[in-house]
């Protein structure tokens, strides 16, 4: 039977209508979810991580199936997750000591070694973590309150050390020209007590007790305090301006690495036999991830206050690319940093050297230090 013309021409309408529908509906396969870049983690011993990829096809919907309507009954209350255990050793990482309170006590006056005609030189006492740590004062004469500069020493076998060794001279200089200045023998050097000083932290809160205790000085300004640190003594002093905002000023000579691993790989990681936790110390020093924690490279973001810094370019001990390492840090972190090479000179500086060292040494306290 022959259709009339009028439906022939509705029944073609219709059928382009439904093909440009499902042109519309149809997905494109050329477009693709946008893929996130890789991530990475860069610093010392580090690697490059890279997070996975999703699909780059599009998924398909589930369907939804309908459900019956909710009850009345309350919904249960979600399981809470406990919080991840911290790490036994977390205390003595850079957040554990900024977590830490350093109550200090009385700096004891020992005996009275030597007196010159501008100062009076002491062995003193005062108590640390429960130790009693030994060490030397060079009291200025007159009334004071004056500024204060703590000299932390280097490594130097316990056997052959002695109170002052690796400071005294500096001391001396500091102490003509008007600074009080405390030298502590820390924990298993001189007449200290041993204590417990994982990753070199020990001899750190040596010193901030150190800070605490210097009220018990009518001499002595506790609110002008400044540092100095050779070879080990430097790592500690690059340690303690992470931690503790009361330090004004800060001399590096020659200090050790900022990086933890580092010192590390080098020298070990002096834990003591009879230490209960050594195995796990052990460990700890040779997680990358954990020596981050505390290593001063990776947070002196902290640090308040200036430093200075000074190294040799034949130093074989604490070589200069690591004094160069803690400077580029200190100034990616927006940091003051006054930076000293001396050509030839090796771990510790010849007399001409020395002499221009330590003239740039007190130059930078009297501009820290000197003014309330």
């Amino acid at each position: 039977m022959r259709r009339p013309a009028r439906f022939t021409r509705r029944l073609l309408l219709l059928s382009s209508l439904g093909i440009a529908a499902a042109c519309r509906n149809r997905p494109n396969p050329t477009q693709t979810p946008s893929l996130p870049s890789p991530t990475s983690s860069l610093g010392p011993g580090s690697t490059v991580t890279t997070a996975p990829r999703p699909s780059p096809f599009l998924q398909p919907t589930p369907s939804v199936t309908p459900t019956a309507t909710p009850s009345s009954q309350p919904s249960p209350s979600p399981t809470l997750l406990p919080s991840p255990t911290p790490h036994p050793l977390a205390a003595y990482t850079i957040e554990g000591l900024r977590a830490r309170q350093y109550r200090g006590g009385q700096i004891e006056l020992l005996r009275t070694v030597t007196e010159t005609d501008t100062y009076t030189y002491f062995h003193i006492r005062y108590p640390s973590d429960g130790l009693r740590i030994t060490g030397g004062l060079h009291r200025p004469h007159g009334p004071g309150p004056f500024p204060v500069v703590i000299l932390c020493h280097g490594y130097i076998p316990p056997d052959q050390y002695w109170t002052g060794a690796d400071t005294i001279q500096a001391a001396d200089e500091l102490a003509r020209r008007g600074y009080l200045c405390l030298a502590p023998d820390f924990r298993g050097w001189g007449g200290s007590d041993t204590g417990p000083n994982y990753f070199r932290t020990g001899i750190v809160i040596d010193t901030l007790e150190l800070i605490s205790s210097l009220s018990s000085l009518p001499e002595a300004d506790p609110t002008r305090v400044g540092l100095w640190g050779h070879s080990m003594g430097g790592g500690l002093v690059a340690k303690a301006i992470c931690i503790d905002d009361r330090i004004r000023a800060a001399v590096l000579y020659a200090p050790v690495s900022g990086w933890d691993l580092d010192n590390i790989r080098k020298w070990g990681n002096g834990a003591r036999p009879d230490d209960p936790l050594g195995p796990l110390y052990a460990q700890a020093a040779q997680d990358e991830t954990f020596l981050r924690s505390t290593s001063p490279l990776f947070h002196f973001h902290f640090v308040n206050c200036p430093v200075q810094i000074h190294v040799g370019t034949a130093d074989t001990v604490t070589p200069p690319e690591w004094s160069r390492a803690i400077r580029d840090s200190l100034l990616l972190a927006g940091k003051r940093v006054e930076y000293f090479e001396y050509p030839g000179e090796g771990h510790a500086f010849s007399p001409p050297a020395w002499r221009q060292f330590i003239e740039r040494t007190v130059l930078f306290y009297d501009r820290t230090l000197r003014t309330p």
